[in-house]
């Protein structure tokens, strides 16, 4: 199968809104993440773990990619807007470009691209 049909099913999960199962579904076990800057998060189970704290911390989100998903050899670029709604009811709205890189069908690295400023407005 295509690579381009593999991140599509992924983008797809995603937009689903289980985005644990697109983890489980789509990371190797040896996978990293990384927000802009910042240290990388290392292993699928760390990566689920983190989802899960912040999934804990939301009444709902949404995701949606705007397309096209840009893909060439074993990279990808997702542009995603993000909604959610925190407990305490606050509405955030961002977006991010996702740079991956995918092995054998799965993702091994990943790095987020956004503003920071986006979640103090």
């Amino acid at each position: 199968m295509p690579l381009r049909d593999t991140v599509e099913r992924f983008v797809v999960a995603v937009e689903a809104g289980d985005t644990v199962k697109a983890l489980e579904d789509f990371y190797a076990l040896d996978a990293t993440m990384q927000e802009n800057g910042d240290p990388p998060r290392r292993g699928r189970e760390a990566l689920i773990a983190h989802e899960r704290r912040n999934l804990a911390g939301v009444r709902w989100q949404r995701a949606r990619c705007v397309r096209p998903v840009l893909v060439a050899d074993d990279r990808a670029v997702v542009r995603w807007v993000f909604e959610y709604e925190t407990l305490a009811g606050r509405q955030v709205r961002f977006e991010e470009l996702a740079y991956q890189v995918w092995r054998d069908h799965r993702i091994v690295e990943e790095t987020f691209f956004y503003d920071p400023a986006q979640f103090s407005r």
